[in-house]
C-alpha cells in the first residue's frame, strides 16, 4: 500500500473507531436500560457516547501529555531539538509541531494531535541525550512522517476509546453485583454472565485496538521517515540505541504505549522478548525494523 492510500485508510479507520464506539456504547446502554425499564440510562449512554468522542477528537492529545508527564521543550534548553524539528518540517512540508519533552532517562518519543496544524512531537530526556545529531534526524523524521501519513489522529483517539472500554466494563460489573429487577432471576443471571465477560473480553477489545493502529504504522513511519532524511542509517542507529536500554520510563502507561517510537516498557534481560511479550507486544520488533529500514535480509 502507498502512502497515500495509507492516509486515506487511516481517516476512514479513524472515524470506524469513533462510530463502532458510539453504536457499542449506545447498544450496550440500551440494553441496560431495557433491563431496570429505565430509559433514562439509554440517554446518558448515548451523551457520554458522544462526548467521549468529541474529547477524543478536540482534547486527546493534552490528555496523552498529562499522562506522560510531559512539559514544553524550550528552544534555550532543546536547541538541536527545535532546529532539528524545524528543518525537517520545512523538508516535509508540514508546519513545525508544538515540542514537549518528559524527563525520563529512557530514550523514547512519539507523536499525538488529530491534524498538521495542531501536532506534537514529544522526546524524553534520556533520548535527547544520547543520540547525535543524524540519529535525533531520523527519530523526528519517523515521527513527523506518523503526522505526515495521517497515524496521529487515530492513535490518539485510541488512548480514549481504548480506555472507555474498560470504564464501561467496570460500570456493568457494578450494576450487576447489585441486581437488577428482583422478579428477574434468570434476568439477573444473564446479567452477570454478561458483565463477568465484559470485565474479561474489554482488556483484550482495548489491547486489539492498539494492535490495529500500531504495528503496519511503524514499518510505514520507518520508512517515510528514512526517505525524508535520506539517511537511513541514522534512524536505523536510534533504535538500535534505543532498543538496548532495557529498564522501562518511570511512568509507562498501556493506554499510551502504542504512540511511542519503541515499547516504554524496557526488555527482558537480553534484550529479546519472550513469544508471549511478543505476541501482546504494540510494536514490530526492533531488530526486524532496523533491516527492514536497511534493505536487508537476515537468515533464518
Amino acid at each position: 500500500m502507498d502512502l497515500y492510500a495509507q492516509r486515506t485508510s487511516n481517516i476512514r479507520r479513524t472515524w470506524a473507531l469513533v462510530l463502532g464506539f458510539l453504536v457499542v456504547v449506545t447498544a450496550v446502554g440500551y440494553a441496560i436500560s431495557w433491563y431496570y425499564g429505565n430509559s433514562a440510562i439509554l440517554y446518558f449512554a448515548v451523551i457520554v457516547a458522544v462526548s467521549t468522542n468529541f474529547y477524543a477528537y478536540w482534547a486527546s492529545d493534552k490528555l496523552v501529555l498529562s499522562m506522560n508527564r510531559a512539559r514544553p521543550a524550550t528552544r534555550e534548553e532543546f536547541f538541536d531539538l527545535y532546529t532539528v524539528t524545524e528543518n525537517l518540517a520545512i523538508t516535509a512540508g508540514l508546519p513545525k509541531p508544538k515540542l514537549y519533552v518528559i524527563d525520563d532517562p529512557a530514550p523514547n518519543a512519539f507523536a499525538t494531535g488529530r491534524d498538521e496544524k495542531h501536532a506534537v512531537v514529544c522526546a524524553t530526556t534520556g533520548l535527547l541525550s544520547v543520540l547525535t545529531r543524524p540519529e535525533l534526524e531520523g527519530v523526528i523524521a519517523h515521527e513527523l512522517s506518523h503526522i505526515k501519513n495521517r497515524d496521529i489522529l487515530l492513535m490518539t483517539v485510541a488512548v480514549v476509546l481504548a480506555g472507555f472500554v474498560a470504564i464501561v466494563a467496570d460500570i456493568f460489573l457494578r450494576m450487576s453485583l447489585h441486581g437488577g429487577r428482583s422478579d428477574n432471576k434468570q434476568g439477573n443471571a444473564v446479567m452477570m454472565i454478561l458483565a463477568v465477560a465484559g470485565i474479561v473480553l474489554a482488556p483484550l477489545a482495548a489491547k486489539l485496538i492498539q494492535f490495529a493502529v500500531s504495528r503496519r504504522r511503524e514499518y510505514l513511519a520507518d520508512a517515510s521517515g528514512a526517505l525524508l532524511t535520506r539517511y537511513p542509517e541514522g534512524l536505523a542507529s536510534a533504535l538500535q540505541k534505543i532498543s538496548s536500554y532495557n529498564m522501562p520510563m518511570r511512568r509507562a502507561n498501556h493506554a499510551t504505549a502504542h504512540l511511542f517510537i519503541d515499547e516504554p516498557f524496557g526488555k527482558p534481560e537480553g534484550g529479546k522478548l519472550a513469544w508471549l511479550e511478543r505476541l501482546f507486544s504494540t510494536h514490530p520488533p526492533i531488530q526486524e525494523r532496523i533491516q527492514a529500514i536497511l534493505g536487508t535480509q537476515t537468515s533464518s
